[in-house]
């Protein structure tokens, strides 16, 4: 199958998850794009009645596109399931994210949430967390002095890797939602993800790393041979 077949997979089976009455977090990329397809379609289908929180603009139009009803965590701070992608899985269930810019939205609804499912193709399991690059959103004021924080925070936790200001195919800096920038750091390997993510959360200006330590019950994975999931 190709990556969407499996990815649909994924986003198929943690549909299962999906009760009505639920208030849902719904992510931002990809595999979390076709998991909100595939919830309207859902609740059509079966009149569900759902209250959703999306985790950033771009699935916050697209659900809103689909009739899916909508509220935000200050009318509705807690959740009861929230369900997105990652660009890469541990056999911890730690997490990278950020690819899409919106990992701050992403860990704030994740947090408020009773239960977060993970959903992914295989290409997202991994050894050991750091090929893909990790996301550092931070302020733009004072960027180099922030960078160099963020680098002695690094090699703090034994990592090391150049940090590149994300930016865009046509040269434009990339701008979160919320208007912050992303250094994308390149470590390779991150021996200790808690370690590195405690160290990052002391580092003034940055407003938030794309590491999810300890968040996910579940991990979804799509595989060529059929559907694998991981629990701790």
């Amino acid at each position: 199958m190709s990556l969407d077949q499996l990815k649909r997979e994924a986003a198929a089976v943690a549909l299962t998850f999906v009760q009505s009455g639920m208030r849902l977090g719904l992510g931002t990329g990809s595999t979390a794009k076709i998991f909100v397809d595939l919830l309207a379609e859902r609740m059509k289908a079966e009149a569900l009645t759902l209250i959703c929180v999306p985790t950033s603009e771009a699935t916050y139009q697209q659900a809103l596109s689909l009739g899916i009803p909508l509220t935000t965590l200050d009318e509705t701070p807690e959740l009861d399931l929230a369900i997105d992608g990652a660009d890469e899985i541990d056999p911890h269930l730690n997490l990278i994210k950020g690819g899409g810019a919106a990992h701050l939205r992403e860990k704030i609804v994740e947090m408020a949430a009773k239960r977060f499912i993970v959903i992914a193709d295989e290409t997202k399991w991994v050894s050991h967390l750091g090929k893909f690059p990790l996301p550092l959103e931070c302020a733009p004021f004072g960027l180099e002095a922030t960078k160099r924080q963020l680098a002695k925070a690094i090699a703090a936790a034994d990592c090391s890797g150049e940090l590149v200001l994300r930016k865009r195919a046509d040269g434009e800096i990339v701008r979160t939602d919320g208007g912050n920038v992303i250094l994308d750091a390149k470590l390779g390997r991150i021996t200790d993800p808690a370690k590195l993510a405690t160290l990052l959360d002391g580092v003034t200006g940055l407003v938030e790393h794309g590491l999810f330590i300890g968040m996910a019950e579940r991990a979804i994975l799509a595989t060529s041979s059929g559907i694998r999931t991981v629990t701790l």
